[in-house]
């Protein structure tokens, strides 16, 4: 009997744990908010708490956090602004120059392989064609969609409308005491994580466009900008942000000492913030496997795409947290620490 019920459970599982993840793809209008959202608020429970504490209301510690979270907002627009206009500014010398190193590294190739390319038509004006202006109007409505969404979320969050210790008391633990303890463990570790990744993206940021200045690379507040928002996509944005860059320095430096200089300086970046410093500041109980890291990445990329590769890990450290309160289901939790 008992063995029928445990290949019965076995057999469910199978069933559920498919339909859960479509579910969560064809539902990701929801989710990604409603999840991103909860990130976000974790953020500011112990500012809320703080706030409590000196009697603030509620609804004054809420507008309070949205002032804080708008302040960013605007910081970041402004810095986007006046990465724009340094753009603008170059009145299209880069795209000039790139063309012109394109055309020389066309020719070598000719020259090295015997091949014949089509060089009559200007690459860079067929990739930047005016087809492709309606799909970055659906793409940046998408996002505002799910900024406004974020938004609202936080807000519920926050007002504790949305209550996750009730949550993961009612449908995962359904122990009082335990859901308690495994609720602040959540809290404490995620908002760790939370802090660590965010000041470390911040230093890469400010330290990658600082290293552009200092090698006259263009654009500096750009690349520092784009250095750290793909450093939350653990592990496989450090690799994005140095090829990206080193390509992009080819165009702008001749092939000396300076451009390998300046690849190693920004490597150096990312080795020290992403590969040292970070797992110092972690410690022992984020310690999560890289094969898991690459799967967990490839799994909830596909199902939720960008924001599924910035959420990915914040993910797996809630899973693996939830998985250590069950004796039957430790050892995946050890498997996906790797211990």
């Amino acid at each position: 009997m008992l063995e029928q019920r445990r290949t019965t459970n076995i057999l469910l599982l199978i069933v559920v744990i498919p339909l859960v993840f479509y579910l969560l793809k064809t539902l990701k209008f929801i989710f990604i908010p409603l999840v991103f959202s909860m990130f976000i608020a974790l953020f500011f429970l112990p500012l809320m708490r703080w706030l409590g504490k000196r009697k603030v209301p509620k609804y004054a510690s809420i507008v309070i956090v949205v002032l804080i979270i708008i302040g960013t907002l605007a910081l970041g627009a402004e810095l986007i602004h006046l990465s724009s206009k340094q753009i603008m500014a170059s009145k299209g010398e880069f795209f000039i120059k790139a063309q012109e190193k394109i055309a020389i590294l066309l020719s070598s190739a000719e020259d090295t392989f015997g091949i014949t390319i089509d060089n009559d038509k200007n690459m860079l004006s067929q990739f930047l064609h005016k087809d492709n202006i309606g799909t970055t109007f659906g793409f940046l409505h998408k996002t505002l969609t799910m900024a406004l969404m974020t938004a609202f979320f936080v807000v519920l969050w926050l007002a504790e409308s949305i209550n996750v210790h009730q949550v993961i008391n009612a449908i995962i633990l359904k122990q009082k005491h335990t859901s308690v303890k495994t609720f602040m463990k959540v809290e404490k570790d995620l908002i760790k994580f939370i802090k660590v990744k965010v000041f470390v993206s911040l230093l890469t940021g400010i330290f990658t466009g600082l290293a552009c200045l200092a090698f006259d690379v263009s654009f500096p507040i750009f690349w520092g900008l784009f250095a750290f928002v793909i450093n939350f996509v653990q592990m496989v944005g450090s690799f994005i942000s140095v090829i990206c860059l080193s390509i992009f320095a080819l165009v702008e430096l001749d092939p000396t000492s300076t451009l390998f200089f300046f690849f190693l300086t920004i490597t150096g970046v990312q080795v020290l913030f992403g590969g040292i410093l970070e797992p110092i500041f972690m410690g022992k109980s984020f310690s999560i496997n890289i094969i898991t890291v690459l799967v967990m990445l490839m799994l909830w990329g596909f199902i939720w795409g960008i924001p599924g590769l910035i959420m990915a890990i914040p993910i797996t450290v809630f899973i693996k947290i939830i998985l250590e309160q069950f004796p039957g289901t430790k050892i995946l939790s050890n498997l996906l620490s790797g211990s």
